[in-house]
């Protein structure tokens, strides 16, 4: 594989992370069931393509970068969905992760 359809895949993972913590908002502690199956395959899914990015990219900065994009866009969902507080120090926190990875990925 290559190092683009590895960044590729960790990028997708990120994403389905973000997916998978909204969806376990929504499980209400695994008492819903429809919520809690996209939960599962979520997770599944996200680990499957983190896994395979790990053959190719270094496992200190894709983890940084996985739980980085997971963390910035559950923060951006919980404001939007759930009426979440946003201050300008949070946003200057989420700034800083993104700044991250973009150093990681340029690095």
């Amino acid at each position: 594989m290559s190092q683009s359809a590895a960044w590729l895949m960790l990028v997708i993972a990120g994403a389905l992370d973000v997916g998978w913590a909204i969806s376990m908002k929504y499980a209400e502690g695994y008492t819903r069931a429809g919520w809690s199956l996209a939960s599962l395959v979520l997770l599944a899914a996200f680990v499957f393509l983190l896994g395979r990015a790990l053959n190719v990219l270094e496992v200190g900065v894709a983890y940084s970068v996985w739980t980085g994009i997971g963390a910035a866009g559950t923060f951006l969902l919980g404001v939007v969905l759930f009426g979440e507080t946003l201050s300008a120090v949070k946003l200057a926190g989420i700034a800083l992760v993104l700044t991250g990875i973009v150093a990681l990925k340029l690095a």
